[in-house]
């Protein structure tokens, strides 16, 4: 049997998803998200899709409105994101179920897609997840912020203290795909991804937009470059090893 969720962990998700202003912020979020993952999925069966640490559902609902997949499913840890999913407007959800963080409740090879957006960085034991969707999903989509990089030097030369965001693992695009090429999976795709303007601008207007623009052109002069320096997101569509 694989662990749970450290209780310190669980305790911080358990309310998470609550007020309005975060599902809202969520909402938008997905939209750039689900986006990721149709382009580098969208040549791979996806009829039956598992939203794994699916949160309120924002990226899986995203889907499902932009019709990818036919049969979905989502699981999570928090009963405040499970409750949020269920509120959502639906075509082909399936079910939503609780997990403890490790153990996916459904037998080998049931889906065609599993999805982990935004979750490994919350992982404590990332590989026994990763291993887990893949003991449950043909191909295994991956998305994870590019947070080990010279803007982020100060705070990560720190003492580490968990915050609102919740991530305890900061990656690079190698340290990510080292990660996964060593729980057995190979990857198929990767892309490094820059979110819109307007998850720049919502919170902070102007000097947002102005953030954004740097951001823009140093990764349309070269990606992994401008990873070394900015926060990206860095996309990664994987299958087993035959």
């Amino acid at each position: 049997m694989q662990p749970a969720a450290a209780n310190t962990l669980t305790e911080h998700y358990k309310d998470y998803f609550a007020t309005a202003e975060q599902l809202d912020w969520y909402r938008l979020m997905a939209v750039d998200k689900a986006d990721n993952v149709i382009l580098l999925s969208k040549d791979v069966p996806h009829e039956s899709i598992l939203d794994i640490g699916a949160g309120d559902g924002a990226v899986l609902n995203r889907l499902d409105h932009l019709g990818f997949g036919s049969k979905l499913y989502a699981v999570h840890i928090s009963e405040s994101g499970l409750k949020a999913l269920r509120e959502k407007s639906w075509k082909r959800l399936v079910e939503c179920k609780p997990f403890d963080g490790y153990n996916i409740p459904y037998p080998d090879d049931s889906f065609d897609l599993a999805v982990l957006s935004h979750v490994v960085e919350h992982v404590e034991h990332p590989r026994m997840l990763l291993r887990e969707a893949a003991r449950v999903a043909r191909h295994v989509y991956i998305e994870v912020p590019l947070e080990n990089n010279r803007s982020n030097r100060h705070r990560l030369r720190k003492d580490f203290i968990l915050d609102a965001t919740g991530h305890i693992n900061f990656y690079s695009p190698d340290l990510i795909r080292l990660l996964v090429q060593s729980t057995g999976l190979r990857v198929v795709r990767q892309e490094i991804r820059h979110f819109t303007p307007k998850a720049y601008t919502r919170h902070a207007g102007r000097k947002g937009l102005i953030k954004y623009a740097i951001k823009e052109a140093a990764y349309r002069i070269n990606h992994r470059w401008a990873a070394s320096i900015f926060n990206y997101h860095f996309g990664l569509l994987c299958t087993r090893h035959k």
